[in-house]
């Protein structure tokens, strides 16, 4: 049986996954649009995402509930049979004693009720016990054109973000190691004057370190990196507590210069939109992370706890950060690069914020490699080879996308198509399409039985504003895009 946790360490999972690197670049974003719009579209954007994770849920049940009364209706199958079984079994014993004129020793007892009760009902088909994966999900209520739709989809966003989270990683560990931390610098310059190796050297040599080191996880299930969960969480706490902090002191000492933002910027909305799209997003591998959790009862509520303690969390790093900082660098991080003659806190705390992305990206990188490799599992049949199920699509799932990290260390391209459209798809689009379709999927019996995992949002208008929020989401990031290259 594979293990359980608590439903605290599964919000802890939730968190980690939602918090990464990107809220580093909300504080740059809230200055160029204003702080009120951005502290409106962040409330936005954290009630629409919360939506779309109850949607999964109940998506999730529903799958669950299909599965359950399949293997139902085949046990009651089987009960038929043995009960007539039974019965012919006796007719033929009463035959036999009436020839005879007594009871035979061999004859079978007779049980009342031991095969008519076969199977047991059970107390509810509806349950997210069974980890159904969205891949699953897509294969049990979608048509043959949306699966391969979904699955393109799917795919591109988490190769993408794996390779994105591998680079990520790589050039952290180059910026701390390396006495060259000049994001301009060529990749061919030393990484140490004593030694002849360049940074772009450096970076391969810590990816395949980090391959070797967090690429086994693919293996397993995401119980097993609890304590690397858990142990990232503090020192990711630890890393925006610093931040924060320091913040705050820079904002209550008048000897320094400080900001006065505007509330609100609209020609910077759609690049706002496009910063912060991204910031709660956890859909993907909400099925791998709920199903092992052991109490369930109140998931909606434990839900709403996560999105709220995340949206205040952004909003405690990036408001008082406008006003603090006359400038603020794309990653918030750099704004705290002690300058010469700082004291020895400072630069240990320069060091241990330039690893930040390690620390938050080694946490996600193993969900996100058994989210992908679960999904691409669920595409092959059960009556495959077990070497093709579970191991080469681990490895499928864990090494093309670091191998791509290592051969090009510029995934600009690669960040702003899976980040811009798929991730749209993963976070909106698909839980409302799974949702509407799944409803239309319940059998008659199913639909007449209350699922207790049903989204509050229950009604078909919520799924349609959904998608048209998708909508603006896309258009908004295009014309960032289109912006940005007309302006480079």
């Amino acid at each position: 049986m594979d293990e359980t946790y608590s439903s605290w360490t599964g919000l802890i999972y939730i968190f980690n996954l939602i918090v990464g690197t990107g809220a580093l670049t909300l504080p740059s974003a809230f200055l160029h649009s204003g702080w009120a719009l951005g502290s409106v579209l962040m409330c936005i954007l954290a009630f629409v995402s919360y939506v779309t994770a109850t949607f999964v849920v109940e998506a999730m049940a529903t799958g669950n509930a299909l599965i359950n009364f399949s293997k139902m209706k085949q046990l009651r199958q089987i009960g038929r049979c043995l009960d007539l079984a039974q019965q012919s079994a006796r007719n033929q014993t009463d035959s036999e004693d009436e020839s005879w004129g007594s009871p035979s020793e061999e004859s079978p007892l007779n049980l009342p009720g031991s095969i008519q009760n076969f199977p047991s009902e059970p107390l509810s088909y509806y349950t997210i016990d069974n980890k159904v994966e969205m891949g699953e999900m897509a294969g049990l209520f979608f048509s043959q054109g949306g699966r391969l739709a979904f699955f393109l989809c799917f795919t591109c966003y988490l190769f993408g973000d794996l390779s994105i989270y591998a680079a990520a990683i790589g050039q952290s560990l180059v910026d701390a190691v390396c006495l060259s931390k000049n994001f301009t610098d060529p990749d061919d310059k030393l990484c140490w004057p004593d030694y002849p190796y360049t940074t772009l050297q450096a970076y391969r040599v810590f990816l395949f370190a980090f391959l070797m080191l967090f690429g086994p996880f693919v293996f397993f299930n995401v119980q097993k990196t609890k304590y690397l969960q858990i142990a990232t969480s503090l020192t990711r706490w630890l890393a925006f507590s610093v931040m924060i902090t320091l913040t705050v002191q820079r904002l209550l000492n008048p000897s320094l210069p400080h900001n006065s933002p505007s509330p609100a910027v609209l020609g910077g909305f759609p690049a706002l939109l496009s910063s912060c799209v991204y910031a709660f997003m956890c859909h993907h591998s909400l099925p791998a992370l709920l199903a092992p959790m052991r109490d369930k009862r109140g998931l909606q509520r434990s839900l709403v706890a996560d999105y709220t303690i995340v949206l205040a969390f952004y909003l405690t790093l990036a408001v008082p950060a406008v006003f603090a900082f006359p400038h603020i660098n794309p990653l918030f991080s750099l704004n705290f690069v002690p300058a010469p003659g700082d004291s020895a806190e400072l630069r240990v705390a320069d060091y241990f914020l330039i690893l930040f992305p390690v620390f938050t990206l080694t946490a996600s990188f193993p969900v996100i490699s058994v989210t992908l490799r679960n999904n691409l599992q669920s595409t092959v049949s059960s009556g495959r080879t077990r070497l093709l199920k579970f191991v080469i699509l681990p490895l499928m799932a864990v090494i093309p996308p670091v191998f791509l990290a290592i051969s090009m260390p510029n995934l600009e391209f690669l960040v702003g198509i899976t980040g811009s459209y798929a991730g749209v798809g993963i976070q909106y689009i698909i839980p409302a399409a799974l949702v509407l379709a799944s409803r239309k999927s319940k059998p008659r019996e199913l639909a007449e039985m209350e699922n207790p995992f049903t989204s509050p949002f229950r009604h078909p208008a919520w799924a349609i504003l959904v998608i048209v929020w998708a909508l603006v989401c896309m258009t908004c990031v295009t014309v960032h895009i289109v912006r940005s290259h007309l302006h480079s």
